[in-house]
């Protein structure tokens, strides 16, 4: 650990952006005993409806609630998904009676819709075309897709919708708010 603060101190005076990033990752480390140097990622839009389909079928579909687009890193852990997923239960992004973001999906009974987005690790820092080299493999995606899925089915009573992996996914919603947030971990 002393290793880690003095590392630490010395990237501080070297620079000022590093820094920043490995407090981030020294606070993950001593909070959840994870130490990354990626995230997890998702886009998450509170929506008053929103569907996804597969070959003009709709595969998936809610009213009231959450669109989760996820994005998976070939380093991300059940670990991190486990944190999101319950940050995303229990994260108070729904209007009280006094309009004030106070509720969580739980709390109004929303649903959840969540899809597959593996284009969150697109890399267009050289060249024009983005790569994806960051992005979890499909074997390894699609397990914590899945297992995101079911964790949310296990821990909550709410309405669990899904997009279909690794197929073209024609995606429709009608932001509310609008309330868009990008989580990470």
């Amino acid at each position: 650990m002393e290793n880690i603060i003095l590392l630490l101190k010395a990237v501080e005076k070297f620079c000022w952006f590093w820094s920043i990033y490995f407090k981030k990752k020294l606070y993950t480390y001593l909070s959840t005993g994870l130490l990354t140097y990626t995230d997890m990622k998702i886009v998450l839009q509170r929506v008053s409806e929103a569907s996804v389909s597969v070959k003009n079928e709709r595969v998936g579909a809610i009213g009231h609630g959450l669109m989760l687009l996820v994005g998976v890193h070939e380093d991300d852990t059940e670990e991190q998904m486990q944190w999101l997923a319950d940050k995303i239960l229990k994260l108070r992004v729904f209007d009280d009676k006094e309009g004030k973001m106070n509720l969580s999906v739980q709390d109004v009974g929303g649903e959840i819709l969540v899809v597959p987005q593996f284009t969150l690790y697109g890399d267009y820092e050289q060249g024009n075309r983005p790569s994806y080299f960051e992005a979890a493999g499909p074997d390894k995606a699609e397990k914590l897709y899945e297992d995101m899925i079911r964790y949310f089915k296990q821990h909550s009573d709410l309405n669990i919708e899904t997009g279909q992996f690794g197929a073209y996914m024609d995606v429709q919603l009608h932001n509310d708010g609008p309330v868009t947030l990008v989580l990470e971990r």
